[in-house]
């Protein structure tokens, strides 16, 4: 997938473990590994609001973009 989640690189620049941001945004751990992953489709923007809020960032360094194949979605019609 061309967009990569860097909240973990995030996390260490913070020194913060994601059980503790998982609790400050009001999320699960669950959830948060998952976004960690980039097994997600999508975020909120609340959510991302309050990720960034905590970690004392922007949406961008959260999110970059490398170019590469993209997944085929069987939802999308040509």
């Amino acid at each position: 997938m061309p967009i990569v989640v860097t909240l973990d690189l995030m996390l260490a620049r913070r020194k913060m473990r994601s059980k503790e941001l998982a609790e400050r945004v009001g999320i699960t751990e669950a959830n948060l590994s998952l976004l960690k992953s980039g097994k997600v489709k999508g975020v909120r923007f609340d959510t991302l609001a309050r990720i960034c809020r905590e970690l004392d960032c922007q949406p961008g360094e959260l999110l970059a973009y490398e170019p590469g194949p993209e997944p085929i979605d069987p939802d999308e019609s040509a």
